[in-house]
C-alpha cells in the first residue's frame, strides 16, 4: 500500500481542503475500530487515514509536504533538518481557524456520530474500546498591545459553551503560537486530550512601538524646551514618568529609560527609548521671527556638512 497521504485518502494532489476533509470523514466512519471490533486490518487502515489527514488537513504541513520539506510521516527530510516547525513541537493540528474562537473543528462531530451509530447497530454487544489521543486544534486570538507587553489572563467561550482560560505571557510577540497542553479535543476511550495551539495577533498601539523587549516612543517637545532644556512627562507601559530634556536637544535625539520596557518572566527587562521631536508653533509670531533674524546674523552654524560633497 502506498504511504502517500493523497493515495491513502483517495484524493488527487490538487484536491481542495473540503474534498480532503470529506474523504477523511467517509473513511473514518467506515473504518473506526469501534465499528470493526477485532478487525486488525480496519484498525491499521484507520490509523493510516488518521495520520494522512493529520498531515493534509493542516494547510501549512500540507504545503511543506508538497514542497518536499517533510515526508509522509511529518518528519523533516535530511536536507531540511534546519527548518523549525510552526508550533515548535509535537504532532501538528488537524484543524486551523482564522476566525478567532467563532470557528471550531468538527472532529468531535465525526466521532459523536460514529459512537451513536455503533450504539444503534450494536444489538447489545460489548467490545473493548481502544484509547485514542484527542485531536489538536488551532485558534487565532487577538490581544491589544498593552496586554501583550505586560501579560494578561483572558477567558474565552468556545462554540460548544466550554470556557478556555488563556494566560498571555508578558512580551508575547505578534504571530507567536502558545501551546495549551490538554486543551484540545477530548481523548476517546481513556486516551489523553489533544492540545490547543493559539496563534496570537497583537493589535498596534497609537504611539508605542516595540523592538524586541524595548519600547519605542516619539515625544514631541517645544522649541523652548529644546533650547533651554527641562523636564517633560512621558507615558511608559508602566505609567507616566518625568524625563529630563538636555538643553540644546535636537530632533531625533534618543533618551533611554532603563528598565521601562517589557519585563518577561525570565531574563532582563527591556528599556524605553524616547526619541525627541522638536515641534514648531503652528504659526510663528513676529516676535519670534524678529528674534531669529537677529540671532541668525550673529550665530549662524552649519548642519548639512555631510552633503557638501554632493
Amino acid at each position: 500500500m502506498s504511504d502517500n497521504p493523497y493515495d491513502i485518502l483517495g484524493v488527487k494532489p490538487d484536491a481542495s481542503d473540503k474534498e480532503i476533509k470529506s474523504a477523511y470523514r467517509k473513511l473514518a466512519k467506515d473504518l473506526h475500530p469501534d465499528l470493526n471490533p477485532g478487525d486488525k486490518k480496519a484498525e491499521e487502515k484507520f490509523k493510516n487515514i488518521s495520520a494522512a489527514y493529520n498531515l493534509l488537513g493542516d494547510k501549512e504541513r500540507r504545503a511543506r509536504f508538497d514542497r518536499g520539506e517533510i515526508d509522509a510521516t511529518g518528519a523533516e527530510r535530511p536536507d531540511n533538518a534546519y527548518y523549525k516547525t510552526y508550533a515548535g513541537e509535537g504532532p501538528r493540528q488537524q484543524y486551523y481557524s482564522s476566525g478567532g474562537f467563532a470557528d471550531f473543528g468538527d472532529e468531535s462531530d465525526i466521532f459523536s456520530e460514529l459512537f451513536g451509530r455503533a450504539a444503534r447497530g450494536g444489538h447489545g454487544r460489548h467490545h473493548h474500546t481502544q484509547a485514542f489521543r484527542g485531536a489538536d486544534v488551532q485558534y487565532a486570538f487577538e490581544v491589544n498591545f498593552m496586554d501583550a507587553a505586560l501579560g494578561a489572563k483572558r477567558r474565552v467561550t468556545m462554540p460548544d459553551g466550554a470556557s478556555l482560560d488563556i494566560t498571555v505571557p508578558a512580551g508575547v510577540s505578534d504571530g507567536q503560537t502558545l501551546r495549551l497542553k490538554g486543551k484540545g479535543i477530548a481523548g476517546h476511550g481513556g486516551g489523553p486530550n489533544g492540545d490547543a495551539y493559539v496563534k496570537v495577533t497583537v493589535t498596534p498601539h497609537p504611539y508605542f512601538k516595540r523592538r524586541g523587549r524595548d519600547i519605542l516612543l516619539d515625544v514631541p517637545i517645544t522649541l523652548d524646551e529644546a533650547v533651554l532644556g527641562g523636564k517633560v512627562t512621558v507615558p511608559t507601559i508602566h505609567g507616566k514618568v518625568a524625563v529630563p530634556v538636555p538643553a540644546g536637544a535636537s530632533s531625533g535625539q534618543t533618551l533611554r529609560l532603563k528598565g521601562k520596557g517589557i519585563k518577561p518572566a525570565k531574563g532582563a527587562a527591556g528599556d524605553q527609548l524616547v526619541s525627541l521631536k522638536i515641534v514648531m508653533p503652528a504659526k510663528p509670531d513676529e516676535e519670534l521671527k524678529t528674534f531669529m533674524e537677529g540671532w541668525k546674523d550673529k550665530h549662524s552654524y552649519s548642519v548639512r556638512q555631510a552633503f557638501d560633497g554632493e
